[in-house]
């Protein structure tokens, strides 16, 4: 299994990115699919999931309004578009999948895990 981000880069404050995880060798449509960041010296934190399906979404506080999180189960890919980006938005996100909606905010709970993609917010 493999989950593979990517899109990140530096962007300027108030400015777009869209984040994209394709994931090989697991079927996602049956995955909840969940973004993570971490950010220098922090805890890996939530960021936003979607669940198998895709009828359920869910968001952390700081990201509700500004990122939007889709799903295209046919390609196999997860994507985070994330608007109105601020400084403390840098970190590196990670995607992460698992066949319970109800762990999506819980890092230590996901089952796959893929390599991190950088975004870094300029001020």
């Amino acid at each position: 299994v493999q989950l593979q981000a990517s899109g990140g880069g530096l962007v300027q404050a108030g400015g777009s990115l869209r984040l994209s995880c394709e994931a090989s060798g697991l079927t996602s449509r049956v995955y909840t699919m969940v973004w993570f960041r971490q950010a220098p010296g922090m805890e890996r934190e939530f960021v936003s999931a979607s669940s198998a399906g895709g009828d359920r979404t869910a968001y952390a506080d700081s990201v509700k309004g500004r990122f939007t999180i889709s799903r295209d189960d046919a390609k196999n890919t997860v994507y985070l578009q994330m608007n109105s980006l601020k400084p403390e938005d840098t970190a590196v996100y990670y995607c992460a999948a698992d066949r319970y909606y109800a762990n999506r905010g819980d890092p230590n709970s996901m089952h796959y895990w893929g390599e991190g993609t950088l975004v870094t917010v300029s001020s």
